[in-house]
């Protein structure tokens, strides 16, 4: 995927809505293509997040293992976000993000990077921020409805 159609992407991002097409071409710089194959574990459980990254195209997994099996328990399609949660507040990760297609591309933006870019410049990097609380906010909304669905099913009343 060339350097265009990547920014291309990242201007057509959410993220992206109120900053201008240099600041889009700014950000740009401070991300790095990663590309990945099926099934390619793109963070571990237990790592720190040093990268946040972007989905530009297929889809990731993740997976909690317990040694014995792994379980998927979601999916990041191409526009969200993936591995903020251990970027921020830097506790190891608690779930695997595996590549689930061959040439799943990622943009990914490393900590240093980061902070590089919130001093150089900070209103491209609010947008950043701003964008992972959505995110997580998302995150919570499906995993709130997940945990509702289940409780109805296990608790629903049954006939006697």
């Amino acid at each position: 995927m060339t350097r265009d159609l990547l920014t291309e992407f990242l201007s057509k991002h959410p993220m992206s809505a109120s900053l201008t097409p240099s600041e889009v071409d700014t950000l740009m710089q401070y991300l790095e293509v990663v590309e990945t194959h099926h099934k390619e574990i793109i963070a571990d459980i237990g790592e720190v997040g040093e990268g946040l990254f972007f989905v530009v195209s297929g889809t990731a997994a993740l997976y909690d293992d317990d040694g014995s099996q792994e379980i998927e328990v979601g999916r990041m399609e191409t526009g969200e976000l993936a591995g903020e949660m251990s970027f921020f507040d830097r506790v190891p990760r608690g779930v695997r993000m595996r590549a689930l297609t061959d040439n799943t591309r990622l943009l990914r933006l490393t900590r240093s990077k980061y902070d590089r870019l919130r001093v150089e410049h900070p209103y491209i990097a609010v947008n950043v921020l701003e964008f992972a609380i959505i995110s997580l906010d998302h995150l919570i909304r499906r995993v709130s409805e997940d945990v509702a669905t289940y409780a109805r099913y296990l608790y629903a009343p049954g006939k006697k």
